[in-house]
């Protein structure tokens, strides 16, 4: 390390102790902290007249997480008025909801449609 002493630089001597002045608040910590939270998406189940009240229940309590009696009220409440809000994700756990259940409706021969919109 070269220390400048007004018109030379020179080696500090072995024992001579070194201070170098800081200015202060040179480094400032960064406190303000911006966080987004993801959009959320509806997941919306249709209605139709082919698809059992059974398996639409087994799909909102295995694959939604409902309790057996609100996957019950739910299902009514898509059979009655055509469609409803199952569920509000964040758009990748949405739309891997709906591709599963839509999935198993496939496997089991139901015609069963599921919708992601933005909330």
């Amino acid at each position: 390390m070269l220390l400048y002493n007004g018109d030379i630089f020179r080696y500090p001597q072995q024992n001579e102790e070194v201070n170098i002045p800081m200015p202060k608040n040179s480094f400032k910590e960064r406190t303000d902290i911006n966080v987004r939270h993801p959009r959320m998406y509806n997941v919306i189940m249709l209605n139709d007249d082919f698809t059992t009240m059974d398996f639409v229940v087994e799909v909102l309590v295995e694959i939604f997480h409902k309790d057996p009696q609100t996957a019950e009220e739910l299902m009514l409440s898509v059979h009655k008025k055509g469609r409803a809000v199952i569920g509000v994700y964040p758009k990748d756990i949405a739309v891997t909801k709906t591709q599963t259940a839509m999935k198993r409706a496939r496997e089991k021969g139901y015609p069963f449609r599921m919708l992601v919109e933005e909330s």
